[in-house]
């Protein structure tokens, strides 16, 4: 049964079959062949996999960052990062990775940043000078800082597969986020500096204010949901109903750039994501069943424990495989599949749940920017209609830095888990 389920698996996924469709017909013909598991239990396995109350903050998650980007939000975000540092070498491309970060703290969503900042920011910078390429690779990067900011749909998912507490890895998330972030503007700022990228008029204190009182409100979004999160006052779920009624609220009453025209657009954007998240994560539970009764998981948790009984070696290995994975696979079908796998090494090894939570959605994020899945490459030339080889050359520094910081994240738990203690 592993030879049929993985062979067909790699094979669809070489004929670029969408990863639901692939894990679906891959656990379809492994039964098929074997007759092991009847086909209702794994339809069975499949509904209850979705029929889940922590998994509806996906869509809820969705729908407010659609919101708040209808209602001007991503535009304030923007002329708020750009008071701040738009006068430095390079200011539209710091502006862009600053302005990711503030929206990953509504959209929980990678691609979702990149479209919402990059079809502002990517224009902007080329008209300001900046390459095509440079501009694109910049957007991308910065994008998938969407989903280790929180709000994260990943970890979401991480939590509800492995029972770790969401509310905590979101919190978790947020240094993490920050200092990727740090380490990306790093590179926009040596990159702008020497290809002679000025920065524009440097703005005025009043300026500055002005500007932070008019995305004030869209800051506020990230601290009413932590904050209820981690006060006690809501779950992470209800967090996200409460962020879609803050996002209109704020986008139609308060900047009133939201209309009711838009909310049929998007309602239906965000139930098309949210159906491609909820079919993946179908297939994959189905997929992992398999796993499952093959004692795959098993297996591999010996096989890495036999291997080394060094934590750092250990991590090496597990980081090394989940960038690898990261290339050719969904986030969310990813951590539904390995995370049960890898769930039971960690805790032998004393590796924190919540730690590896965010090394683990980290690893999967750098995927996004790595051929042949980099979702965020394809969604930011869609933008500017390049050829995607010419942004992955123009991002292999972005990647490089983007390693360097999972590394620093991966051997400095505290890193990961100050913010989390600090609040218990």
């Amino acid at each position: 049964m592993s030879y049929i389920l993985f062979g067909v698996f790699a094979i669809l996924i070489i004929l670029n079959v969408p990863v639901a469709v692939s894990l679906g017909l891959a656990t379809l013909a492994a039964i098929a062949a074997t007759k092991t598991v009847p086909l209702m239990v794994v339809a069975q396995k499949m509904f209850t996999a979705t029929d889940s109350f922590p998994l509806m903050a996906i869509p809820f998650f969705m729908i407010a960052g659609s919101l708040m980007e209808k209602g001007g939000i991503s535009r304030r975000l923007i002329r708020f990062a750009n008071s701040l540092i738009g006068s430095l070498h390079g200011g539209l491309a710091l502006v862009t990775v600053m302005a990711s970060m503030f929206f990953a703290a509504i959209s929980g969503s990678s691609p979702a940043t990149v479209a919402a900042i990059g079809s502002i920011m990517i224009p902007a910078m080329v008209r300001q000078g900046y390459s095509h390429d440079f501009a694109t690779a910049t957007q991308a990067s910065s994008g998938y800082i969407g989903v280790i900011i929180p709000p994260s749909i990943p970890m979401v998912t991480y939590g509800v597969v492995t029972g770790a507490s969401i509310g905590t890895l979101f919190m978790a998330g947020f240094i993490p986020g920050l200092v990727i972030g740090a380490a990306l503007m790093l590179v926009a700022y040596l990159i702008s500096r020497k290809r002679g990228y000025v920065g524009e008029k440097r703005a005025s204190f009043k300026e500055v204010l002005i500007a932070f009182k008019d995305a004030a409100l869209a800051l506020l979004m990230p601290v009413i949901i932590l904050g209820g999160i981690y006060g006690g006052i809501f779950t992470p779920t209800e967090a996200a109903n409460v962020a879609v009624v803050y996002g209109f609220i704020v986008g139609f009453f308060i900047y009133k750039e939201l209309k009711l025209k838009d909310i049929p657009e998007v309602l239906r954007t965000s139930a098309i994501s949210t159906a491609m998240v909820m079919l993946i994560i179908a297939t994959a539970t189905a997929f992992g069943l398999l796993l499952t009764r093959e004692m795959i998981p098993t297996k591999i948790a010996n096989f890495f424990i036999s291997v080394t009984e060094s934590k750092i070696m250990l991590l090496v290995l597990i980081n090394l495989m989940l960038l690898v994975v990261g290339t050719f696979l969904e986030t969310n079908a990813a951590i539904i599949i390995l995370a049960p796998i890898f769930y039971p090494v960690i805790t032998q090894m004393g590796i924190d749940p919540i730690h590896f939570g965010i090394v683990m959605v980290i690893n999967l994020a750098i995927g996004m920017i790595t051929p042949p899945l980099g979702v965020n490459l394809f969604v930011a030339c869609g933008i500017t209609k390049l050829s995607i080889e010419r942004v992955i050359k123009a991002n292999w520094l972005y990647l490089f830095i983007s390693l360097a910081a999972l590394a620093l994240l991966t051997y400095i738990p505290a890193i990961s888990l100050w913010l989390p203690n600090l609040l218990q």
